[in-house]
């Protein structure tokens, strides 16, 4: 028997095409160690190397990120229920406990807001600083924001601001900001075990083996009968790839997430044919929205896997986005069979849930329901 020689990445191509030495400089394979599509088929090294898509020991999350009404909302009713607490000890009755309360809360809130504007200003700044250099800036800052709520009572006459008494808000503000940057610092800590799942769940997805078999044995069908479609599925399989494999930072636009819905949604249009349907009704206005990446895609994955796939007659999915008060709202639905679909156990969805609430706070809204029979979820996030 004839020894084959060792293959190498010519030995993939298909039959008439163009070996992989000749390949644009853009797609050749050994060109390419960081595409995920590339080095799945060509190279073993994707599965060794770390991922750039998930925070590393190292990285430093995002402490300062408090330019989110519900962080606002929550540190001014912190504070002030400290100071309503403590003017209890002071008071010998109601009328003398509104008076101190009140009083207290004059100096509190405007000391809270430039706390707060502070750390927002100057978050990406603060953020690379060491652990020791964000205490040392928060609790200045806090002394700084306590004495000016302070000195602005002074100034404008109230009783019994006095402008040399400013130790006792300094010290006050700076324990108050020593406690909500503790309190940032478990939050924002609390996210990255959030968002690495979040993507763990969506990589494991991505390379799901029915799903990757499924998508090369299509492309494979394709190529002598349509080269360019053929082409078209391992790009979308390449960029969903990309995604899951590549850092893209806390947010991305809602564009393109959509994007990256339509690639995966393409693919399997392809596979189930006219069992599927897709509407989509796209607001130009909505698409600047920032969310967090790998949203969609989930979405739209269990609307094929619950709805399309148990059902001999397929489903429609619509995904619509728009813009309501103000704010996006995106909407994915499809419709569901009588039968009984592929059991699922939900990650899917706590996982987009927790997201958009780690990313928007209060000012985010996800809803989940059944009417009839479609299944529709809605997103609601701040534009």
């Amino acid at each position: 028997m004839t020894e084959r020689p060792p293959s190498g990445p010519d030995d993939f191509a298909p039959t008439g095409s163009r070996p992989a030495s000749q390949w644009p400089e853009s797609t050749r394979p050994a060109e390419l160690p960081q595409s995920a599509f590339g080095s799945t088929l060509f190279s073993s090294t994707i599965f060794d190397a770390p991922l750039s898509g998930f925070p590393a020991a190292q990285d430093k999350p995002a402490v300062f990120d408090v330019c989110h009404v519900g962080v606002v909302l929550r540190a001014v009713v912190f504070v002030n229920v400290v100071i309503a607490v403590g003017a209890l000890f002071a008071a010998t009755g109601f009328a003398a406990w509104l008076t101190i309360a009140t009083l207290g809360f004059a100096v509190a809130l405007p000391g809270v807001l430039l706390w707060l504007l502070a750390a927002c200003t100057f978050k990406k700044a603060l953020a690379g600083w060491p652990l020791a250099g964000q205490w040392a800036a928060a609790i200045a800052l806090g002394a700084v924001s306590g004495s000016f709520g302070w000195l602005l009572g002074a100034v404008t006459g109230l009783d019994p601001f006095d402008a040399d008494r400013w130790l006792a808000p300094a010290v006050a503000g700076a324990v108050m900001a020593g406690v909500v940057y503790q309190w940032l610092r478990l939050r924002a800590q609390a996210r990255l075990p959030a968002d690495t799942a979040a993507k763990l769940a969506e990589l494991q997805s991505r390379i799901r083996p029915h799903f990757l078999f499924n998508t090369l044995n299509t492309a494979l069908s394709l190529v002598r009968l349509d080269p360019a479609r053929a082409e078209g599925v391992l790009e979308d399989l390449a960029e969903l790839f990309r995604v899951a494999l590549t850092d893209t930072g806390e947010a991305v636009s809602l564009t393109e997430e959509v994007e990256l819905a339509q690639r995966y949604l393409a693919i399997e249009q392809i596979r189930f044919g006219e069992r599927m349907k897709v509407s989509w009704d796209l607001d130009p206005a909505a698409g600047g929205a920032r969310v967090p990446p790998l949203l969609l895609q989930p979405l739209v994955e269990n609307a094929v896997r619950h709805g399309v796939e148990p059902s001999p007659d397929g489903a429609v999915i619509r995904v619509r986005t728009r813009v309501k008060l103000g704010r996006a709202v995106v909407s994915i639905a499809n419709s569901v069979s009588g039968g009984p679909s592929r059991p699922g156990n939900g990650i899917a969805l706590r996982n987009v849930r927790e997201r958009v609430r780690l990313m928007h706070d209060v000012a985010a809204q996800f809803d989940t329901r059944l009417d009839g029979d479609v299944f529709r979820v809605q997103i609601v996030i701040p534009l």
